[in-house]
């Protein structure tokens, strides 16, 4: 009698925690987070299952797994984060800044600018370097008839027009305008190899007209 008992007790416990009140109750009282948890860890278990079956544990690795993805996820949402913003800020220093802060300087020659470029080259004056050199590919563009230099455009508007003939061109000038907007403007302090590659870059437009120019 006392084992029939026993027995009635333990089933109509079992069918109390199978009723449907109790499964709520039970799941309201764990949380939101931690019955998202639980679901995220079965999802990654059941993924882990079809992509290796022979995995007979998914379950009890699909928690480190999971920490491993969000931890992921964190870094590069952060990393794309960065990237938006320092690409934005870029952009709206593209569009505010004038290259040509002068007459004199709009009226040089680029090989003027090449010769002035070369001159603080020599004194490891590397962002006088960077801007003389950057202002003798700008009037060269002009020389060649690429786009149309004045001294209230911005590099943005010779970024447009570069982009409306020849989208070459204008991939490469917004790469060596931003360098040279951050050396100017961004107070960047520039490496003698940061000149050299910015040198390189800016000199494989200028071609033999500014090879004599400068070393």
């Amino acid at each position: 009698m006392i084992m029939l008992d026993a027995n009635k007790a333990r089933d109509d416990l079992e069918n109390i925690l199978n009723t449907k009140e109790y499964r709520v109750y039970y799941n309201d009282s764990k949380g939101f987070i931690q019955i998202w948890w639980e679901k995220a860890k079965e999802w990654i278990a059941e993924q882990l299952e079809k992509l290796f079956p022979a995995i007979k544990s998914a379950s009890s690795a699909s928690g480190p797994i999971l920490i491993a993805v969000i931890v992921m996820v964190i870094i590069l949402l952060a990393l794309s984060a960065y990237f938006l913003i320092r690409n934005t800020r870029r952009n709206l220093i593209l569009r505010k800044q004038k290259p040509l802060q002068s007459m004199k300087e709009l009226n040089w020659t680029f090989e003027r600018h090449l010769e002035e470029a070369r001159k603080h080259e020599v004194l490891e004056e590397y962002s006088f370097s960077t801007r003389h050199l950057f202002l003798s590919l700008l009037l060269y563009y002009h020389e060649k008839g690429w786009l149309e230099a004045r001294i209230w455009k911005t590099n943005w508007d010779y970024y447009d027009e570069l982009r409306k003939n020849d989208p070459l061109k204008a991939d490469q000038f917004y790469r060596l305008a931003h360098f040279f907007e951050d050396v100017t403007y961004g107070e960047r302090t520039v490496s003698n190899e940061e000149y050299v590659q910015f040198k390189y870059e800016a000199m494989k437009w200028l071609g033999e007209r500014g090879e004599e120019g400068i070393s």
